[in-house]
Order: structure tokens, then sequence, then C-alpha cells
């Protein structure tokens, strides 16, 4: 592989860029692998680095069936946080947090991190208080987080209106090393490393079937034939349904559109990430100059990756009252993206009913945040063949034992 780098780039100036080498391979599958893989996006593409770098499992495929990194990792809002209520959730998304902070450099690729800080706004006292409750678990999980009043919010924030016509800002919670990084670059960081491992990352590859033996799994039936494998990964966010079904057994998700927008790109603004849960709005500039401005999900079960207006006009409308100078932007570009919910707005890592079979689903609407830890503690799961310290709470049989990790009713919103 051929190491980015400044010299790198001064060199190729010289050469007319003739030596750059295609970033990751596209081969055509193998009769048989040891792990393989389901799903190309971020998650997945982490889940099978960490099997390589951590454990040495290099005879890995990745199938996608439709384009690496097209799902929900190239449909999301980039935020990365780790100021959740539950132990189990703050433990998970602070270790994705804090392998954010180095990526770039172990993957050799520039993500484009981006620790420019998230401030999730308190608009009611009830809000106030979680979020103040929130700061007292956070700091025993030793996660650094604070609750700021409105004076240092709007010192942060110049253009946010304080005193909204419905809801006016009475502090927020503050992590300041939380933020954005580029999510299409993780993706591809992350296949490019792959690559170099010697996995074969196969893409425009539809799964149609899983076959077993023994109630173990053997195989998955593609769009490019069969191929064996010793274990399986089922790491395919809104489609998580679909392919557990193939598995034979059933999944408590169901699956919905989230929605986003872009505004056209103006003169920068602002400089860190704004979530206002009561309104249930967020926005952050993009590196362009554009607002990245994202909502709630659909209120009913669908495939669609088109989005809709009613949403937009809620959560654009929301918006105003708190930022009353985006009224005069235009939208760009809107898009929806395929979420996974569980019961508990928390995810799923674990084992499933059939042997060597593993899922990783459930992120709803914050997956991007927990993409590296995500990998890191599924590929654990996988390697070993039971959920290690991260992992373990996160079982799908928590549902029907009633050990529930309720982020939904804890902070309000689950992005």
């Amino acid at each position: 592989m051929t190491r980015y780098s400044a010299f790198a780039i001064a060199r190729e100036a010289f050469r007319q860029h003739s030596g750059w080498k295609q970033a990751w391979s596209s081969p055509e599958p193998k009769r048989e692998y040891d792990v393989i893989i389901v799903g190309a996006g971020g998650h997945g593409l982490a889940t099978a680095y960490y099997l390589g770098h951590r454990y040495g499992i290099k005879n890995v495929a990745v199938i996608e069936k439709g384009w690496l990194g097209g799902g929900n990792t190239g449909r999301n809002t980039t935020i990365i946080r780790s100021n959740y209520l539950q132990d189990p959730s703050a433990a998970l998304y602070e270790k994705s947090r804090s392998l954010f902070e180095t990526l770039s450099q172990q993957l050799n690729y520039n993500i484009m991190f981006s620790p420019r800080g998230v401030m999730m706004l308190a608009q009611t006292e009830h809000e106030k208080r979680g979020y103040l409750r929130t700061e007292r678990a956070n700091a025993l999980q030793g996660v650094k987080t604070r609750f700021i009043q409105p004076a240092e919010v709007k010192k942060l924030v110049p253009i946010i209106n304080l005193d909204g016509p419905r809801y006016p800002v009475l502090g927020a919670l503050w992590q300041a090393r939380g933020g954005t990084a580029r999510h299409d670059a993780v993706a591809w960081g992350f296949a490019r490393a792959c690559s170099d491992m010697g996995m074969h990352i196969i893409e425009q590859c539809a799964v149609t079937g899983v076959e077993s033996e023994n109630g173990v799994v053997s195989a998955v039936n593609t769009t490019k034939g069969r191929i064996g494998c010793k274990k399986l990964g089922i790491v395919v966010a809104g489609h998580s349904g679909a392919l557990a079904d193939m598995a034979g057994f059933r999944l408590p998700v169901e699956s919905v559109a989230l929605q986003a927008l872009v505004s056209e790109p103006i003169k920068p603004c602002m400089d860190v990430v704004v979530m206002a849960n009561t309104v249930h709005g967020y926005m952050s500039q993009s590196d362009k100059g554009e607002m990245v401005i994202g909502g709630g999900a659909d209120g009913f079960n669908n495939y669609t990756q088109r989005g809709s207006w009613h949403h937009i006009e809620e959560t654009v409308r929301a918006l105003v009252e708190t930022f009353p100078m985006i009224s005069r932007l235009k939208m760009l570009r809107q898009w929806g993206g395929i979420v996974d919910m569980t019961g508990d707005r928390s995810p799923i890592i674990s084992t499933t009913p059939l042997g060597n079979c593993f899922i990783n689903c459930g992120w709803g609407t914050g997956g991007f945040k927990a993409t590296p830890g995500s990998g890191y503690a599924m590929a654990e799961l996988i390697a070993k063949g039971e959920p290690g310290p991260l992992a373990e709470a996160f079982s799908m049989t928590r549902f029907r034992e009633g050990r529930f990790i309720d982020e939904s009713v804890a902070a309000g919103v689950a992005h």
C-alpha cells in the first residue's frame, strides 16, 4: 500500500500523479472465507479491519449489495459524541470517540476528524434537569462533559437566539471533544486498510440466502454465486431484519427513514455542533460552508431514501426559531437513510440462534458516531465467539429478559 504523506503528494506532482494506485482492490469472490461480513458500510468495514488488526484474521470478505459506503455511512450528519446517560452506552460511545481521535494516523488516511465540540441545548426545565443528571453520570463514567449557562452558549454560538418564541435556551450540555468527521473518508480509510491486509471487498453482490448445517452457518448465496464461510457477521443497518429472516430468526427492530438536508454554502458562522432535542433539530457547518441540518425519523415503517417534505418543514421551522439567520438560506439537497430502531433505541451486538452467525444492528439514528467502537466490539465478538465488555450488555436477549438500555427515555433523543 502506498503510504500517503506530504512527500508522496510532492513526488506525484512531478510525475503528473501517474503513480497513485487503486485505494482498494475489487476481486472476484473465492469459494470460501473464514469470515464473511455482509455490509460494506463503516461498521462492517471497521469490523473487518479490527478482525485483522487485533486478531490476525485476514481471510475475510466484506460483501455489499451496492457500492462501498453507499448506505447510511454516506447519508448521515457526521456527529460524534459520547455523552450518554446509561453506563453501557457511555462506555461504547466513549471508546468510539477516543478511537476517532487517532484514526487518521492509524489508517494513514485523513478522515477529517474535527473535535469542534457538541452542544445539546436545554430548552425546558425538564430537559435542563435531565442534562444536569447526565453531567453527573458522565463524571462517574469518565466522560468529560459539563453543563454551561446561556451566556456561554451565546459566546460559543453567536448566531443563536437565546429567547426563542416557544423554547428559550436555558443552558446546554457541552462536550468539548465531540465533533464531526468526514463520513465517506471513514469508510474509504477502513476499506483501504482492509484491502492492504488481503481482505476482499466485493461490491454489487447482494445476499439472497443463508445456508446452515446442523444449526451452524455454512455459506451465503449471493448474486455472484455461493460463498462458503466459517463465521458470518450481519452488519446491514436498515436491512438487518431482512437478512435475519434469511438466517432463520427474527429481530426486535423496525426500519424507518431518517432525513437530513444541507443549505447552500455560506461563509463560516458556526464552528460547533448544536443539537436542539426539544424541537428535534440539529445543525453544524461543513468545511464547504453548507449548514448540515438533521431532524427526526419518519413515524411509519419504510425503506425509502428520498426523504419527505413535511419533515423538512418541521425541522427547519423549529431551527429557524433558534437560528433566525437560516431563514434566508436556500436548501441545496436533501436525502434519507434507512435506520433500524430497537425498542430501547440502543444497538444490538450479539450472537444469534444460528451458530457462528453474529449480528450488529439497531443503531437507529446515531450509528455514525459509533463506527470504530462498533467494529472494535463486533470483531471481538466474532473472533472469540462471545461478547467482550463493550458488547455484553447489548445482547438481543435483553428484550426477552427485560434488561433494557433505554437511551430514548434518558436523553429524549438517541442521535
